[in-house]
């Protein structure tokens, strides 16, 4: 069975649109806000409220625009570019898949249409791991391997992680209390297939962002002059951005095929989605190390932006399992 792996034109339009409500309202500046002062980008989240972000892959029947999950694979890159914080990625790509493929329909009526309309955020959690944007949300889906519930914000507690990626919130969570009958999902033996679509998100998301750090570091390189030429013509560097092209062009190709596979339930799905986060998390490790080398010092600095960018690939990485976990996880589905 073969994939379709080009855009529409619909979709480029949605990426171009998308690209250019971030480039007025996610400056740097305010990722860097949110960073040094640990500030919630309140007006960012409601300018995507209003033009319906939320609601993308939310079914019409519950409110929502009724398009596929590639649609959302080509925001959250977008979102990955600029680094933007708030609850977008957590809610649409974690939290909705697993109501729609853990809840009955009751259910997903419930909180899908919440998300559509903008009033409800969530993210999704495991049992002793960190989840993403925990201590933000109104919802958390919580599961312990056998159960998957949906907890309110008031039966948690959550215990915020000093991380890495400071515009990325992360926390840990307990529910106290029990929680009421009708947020237990029925169909909890399909969040496998809403893990693969959280999985995918974050890989697509982290190559937005590996493209930033090639475009900034190839910028540099033409910028910076050493013995009177710009040094991006010295051979060595020329090696350098190649390498970085070919990971990062195998990492997007092969993250998008993922997409595919999950936007037509394909059986390769499952394979296809460790693939593409192990490709990703390769191309983020050679393109944050050669990024900030190529820069020298002043890829070092806290004044440069670079260390924005590697922060959220380091971390894009760590979440959903790491490049070492899913080619482990590949193998064992090969029998090798």
């Amino acid at each position: 069975m073969g994939v379709e792996l080009e855009f529409t034109g619909d979709q480029e339009e949605l990426r171009s649109s998308v690209r250019a409500v971030l480039a007025r309202e996610c400056p740097i500046s305010l990722v860097r806000e949110v960073v040094e002062k640990g500030t919630t980008p309140d007006g960012l989240w409601a300018r995507m409220v209003e033009l319906d972000w939320p609601a993308l892959t939310i079914s019409e029947a519950h409110g929502g625009i009724g398009l596929g999950f590639v649609e959302l694979t080509v925001v959250l890159e977008e979102l990955g570019h600029v680094v933007a914080p708030g609850p977008l990625t957590a809610t649409a790509a974690l939290f909705a898949p697993a109501v729609r493929e853990c809840g009955s329909d009751e259910q997903a009526a419930r909180f899908l249409g919440g998300v559509a309309a903008g009033s409800i955020t969530g993210t999704l959690a495991f049992a002793g791991e960190p989840a993403v944007e925990a201590d933000s949300v109104d919802e958390v889906v919580v599961t312990d391997g056998e159960r998957v519930v949906v907890v309110p914000r008031d039966q948690l507690q959550v215990k915020p992680i000093e991380a890495f990626d400071k515009s990325r919130r992360l926390g840990r969570v307990e529910v106290h209390g029990d929680v009421e009958r009708s947020r237990v999902l029925e169909r909890p033996e399909r969040l496998a297939r809403a893990v693969e679509e959280a999985t995918t998100a974050l890989a697509v998301e982290t190559v937005g962002t590996c493209q930033t750090i090639f475009d900034t570091a190839l910028e540099y390189a033409k910028q910076r002059e050493q013995f009177g030429v710009p040094i991006g013509s010295f051979q060595a560097i020329k090696h350098k951005f190649a390498d970085m092209y070919v990971a990062l062009e195998r990492a997007r190709a092969t993250a998008y095929f993922a997409a595919v596979t999950i936007a037509e339930d394909d059986e390769r799905r499952t394979v296809a989605t460790s693939m593409a986060k192990a490709a990703v998390g390769d191309a983020q490790r050679l393109i944050a190390q050669e990024g900030i080398q190529i820069m020298g010092g002043i890829g070092y600095t806290w004044e440069h932006d670079m260390h924005l960018y590697v922060k959220r690939a380091k971390s894009g990485d760590a979440l959903f399992g790491t490049a070492a976990d899913h080619r482990a996880r590949i193998a064992d589905h090969l029998g090798v």
